[in-house]
């Protein structure tokens, strides 16, 4: 007897929801319906269970049939009665499973239930235009059909003649336009992407050939040939096989031989629902590879339950080399998996993991992770934040026994690697830079090999109150910068940050371990005290002067007690940008071109009143000495200023010039005389002789 029954919604309208809304991919159908045969499946195991029943050998199979354009998915789970097909299949949004998990105890946390809407079945119709089910409940003695063709009723009748011993089987009468979900290898790499994971074996129908060698049969016949030997002659085939006479071997032919057959597709163990110490290395190993395609093994993993406001199982690993195109845009974010009850969902969720963890792989399972309908994307929430929070704890705890190893290989490895991702880390993470801070690195001053921040507090000097660096492109640009060189003879140490991303870094660590970080390259910068007499004559007459002729370029000038073997030196404001970070935004390839905010505000100039050319030249302004030549002097100085403190020059063939123009003194050429107008005027070259002694040079040295 068939019954119809009408749809208990607007089936007619949610359907079409259902299949061109919720559902971008239409290869979710298949995930879905498996996932629904697992649910089946973790019943009928629990209630083996609670009643103390022998447990069977539970399965999904899956078997296309190209001639009959039918997909088949069978279960042996619990099955439905005929109750639960009109309650379960012919009302949407209302899911046998979350009515069945409302009904157990909090306890039971193995169970894995996902039909939370309700609505995962009717993804059938993506690729399905007829949907049949066959299903017999053990508590039932006749198995029941279920069809509908998406229209505003469906069909339950008795079956008599079906092979269905219990469970479920779902047939799919696929869509003209959906028959290459019927190839084996679509199937297998649906299942492959989407469920490798579930608990309970998934077998796909395969078809494959095999050679066979076969007795030849009475058609055959016997024919002499020149070397003695028999040419067996298959009257069917046309095949030939020679057979020795001197052998007596039986008469046998090749065949190639079809074979179809159930296989096993999900072959691999979902390693982080064990427990770690039942996990080996080489376990540990081989997931990592087939997840990430990483031909390495990886440098480390940490694996972890994670209880409290929500649980959920993980795997990270963290690879030896850094991807290249890391902190490329439009890169994929990350290489985390996400998956609910060992059902894939998503691996491009960027709020699970931060930029700055982008090199880290691997899964997270969560059991009750709030999705949206079609699982195809999370719900905002804070169940979200609290994932992202345990995720980044357990990196910085996984990098930091690396840190402590007494073994520093692995941790070198890792920090070559990326270290500018725990620099984009104190950069972007405020929570957790103090954190990450302590990870850091550095080149320095007095030590070849890098040290940590707590490696340099240990080692300051007595009289040191503030931790020294410097910002520059690279450690030889700056190791004999003026700044280094007037730092060296306080025997005080200096951190070298070399990355472009430094700059960036340490404007959020202000301080650490109650030291102040102090950029020597900027004011208010001071070792030691200079008499006040000292500064105020030279105040009165070379400060004065410089600060006259460099008015455009510089904002003041004062007397430095930071220099050493250099005659002067360009600082910033304590809060401007550095000659380092003035060179990086320059080279922004989109940056705006505006001078006063490229160049980073006027500089200041710092004259050492102890070296021999600022004391030439304060002698020179005094006395009036050849202003021309104090002025170009004085330009002079600002442009090597600039290239040894680490600035562009703005005006390079004007720097050129002054140099030219100074060789030329240096080596009695006058101003516009030139071979051949020296070989016309014997005089030119011979005043220039006579008068080389008393070059003006000699003012300046």
């Amino acid at each position: 007897m068939v019954e119809t029954f009408a749809f208990q919604a607007e089936i007619n309208q949610l359907l079409s929801l259902i299949i061109n809304t919720f559902y971008s991919n239409k290869d979710i159908f298949l995930r879905e319906l498996i996932s629904n045969s697992s649910d089946a499946i973790d019943k009928d195991k629990f209630n083996s269970i609670d009643n103390d029943n022998k447990q069977k050998d539970y399965s999904i199979y899956i078997r296309p049939d190209k001639e009959e354009k039918t997909l088949i998915i069978q279960d042996n789970g619990v099955g439905m009665t005929k109750s639960d097909m009109i309650s379960c299949l012919g009302t949407i949004a209302n899911s046998g499973t979350k009515q069945f998990m409302e009904n157990i105890s909090s306890g039971n946390a193995d169970l894995s239930m996902i039909g939370q809407f309700g609505v995962g079945f009717y993804s059938a119709y993506l690729v399905a235009d007829n949907v049949q089910v066959y299903s017999k409940h053990k508590d039932s003695s006749v198995v029941h059909l279920w069809e509908s063709k998406a229209g505003g009723s469906f069909t339950i009748s008795e079956v008599t003649d079906s092979d269905l011993s219990d469970g479920t089987r779902i047939v799919l009468y696929i869509k003209e336009d959906c028959q290459h979900y019927l190839d084996e290898s679509k199937c297998k790499e649906i299942i492959n992407t989407h469920s490798q994971y579930i608990l309970y074996p998934i077998h796909l129908w395969t078809t494959r050939t095999e050679s066979k060698e076969v007795p030849i049969d009475d058609t055959t016949q016997e024919v002499d040939n020149e070397e003695g030997k028999i040419e067996e002659v298959d009257n069917e085939e046309g095949k030939i096989e020679e057979v020795d006479n001197e052998e007596d071997k039986p008469k046998t032919k090749t065949i190639q031989e079809e074979i179809q057959e159930y296989v096993q597709v999900n072959t691999q163990l979902p390693i982080w629902v064990k427990k770690s110490e039942d996990v080996t290395h080489e376990e540990y190993s081989t997931f990592y590879k087939s997840l990430t395609n990483d031909w390495d093994e990886p440098l480390t993993n940490i694996h972890f339950v994670a209880e409290g406001q929500i649980e959920f199982k993980s795997l990270l690993y963290i690879p030896k080399r850094a991807p290249f195109d890391m902190f490329k845009q439009n890169t994929k974010k990350n290489n985390i998996k996400l998956f609910v009850r060992r059902v894939f969902i998503m691996d491009k969720c960027e709020d699970l993991i931060p930029d700055w963890l982008n090199f880290v792989s691997g899964v997270i399972d969560s059991e009750d992770l709030p999705l949206n309908v079609s699982r195809e994307m999370l719900q905002q929430n804070k169940i979200i934040k609290v994932i992202q929070k345990n995720i980044v704890k357990k990196c910085i705890e996984m990098i930091q026994k690396l840190a402590d190893d007494e073994d520093k290989s692995k941790f070198n490895t890792f920090y070559e690697a990326f270290h500018q991702s725990l620099k984009l880390g104190i950069h972007e993470d405020s929570n957790n830079r103090s954190k990450l801070v302590k990870l850091l690195r550095f080149q320095t001053l007095n030590h070849t090999n890098p040290i940590s921040l707590d490696d340099y507090v240990t080692n300051m000097k007595d009289n040191q109150t503030d931790i020294y660096f410097i910002t520059g492109e690279s450690r030889k640009a700056v190791e004999h910068s003026p700044f280094v060189n007037g730092i060296k003879n306080m025997g005080f140490d200096v951190l070298f940050l070399t990355d472009p991303i430094d700059e960036y870094m340490v404007q959020q660590i202000k301080d650490y371990d109650d030291k102040k970080l102090v950029h020597i390259s900027k004011e208010n910068v001071s070792f030691n005290n200079t008499d006040e007499s000292i500064i105020k004559e030279f105040d009165e007459h070379v400060c004065k002067k410089i600060k006259e002729v460099l008015s455009s370029k510089i904002e003041k000038v004062i007397v430095s007690n930071r220099l050493s073997t250099d005659p002067c030196c360009l600082v910033t404001g304590e809060y401007g940008w550095s000659a380092n970070m003035e060179r990086i935004m320059k080279a922004q390839t989109l940056q705006n071109n505006n001078s006063m905010f490229m160049n980073g505000g006027k500089k200041t100039m710092e004259i050492n009143p102890k070296h021999n050319i600022v004391l030439k030249l304060q002698e020179n302004i005094k006395n009036n000495v050849s202003p021309e030549l104090v002025n170009d002097s004085i330009h002079l100085l600002y442009d090597t200023a600039c290239l040894a403190s680490g600035f562009v020059q703005d005006d390079p063939s004007s720097f050129t010039n002054r140099i030219y123009n100074i060789l030329g003194v240096s080596m009695g050429i006058e101003e516009g005389c030139d071979e051949e107008s020296c070989c016309e005027k014997e005089s030119c070259c011979e005043t220039a002789n006579t008068e080389l002694d008393e070059s003006p040079m000699e003012s300046l040295d």
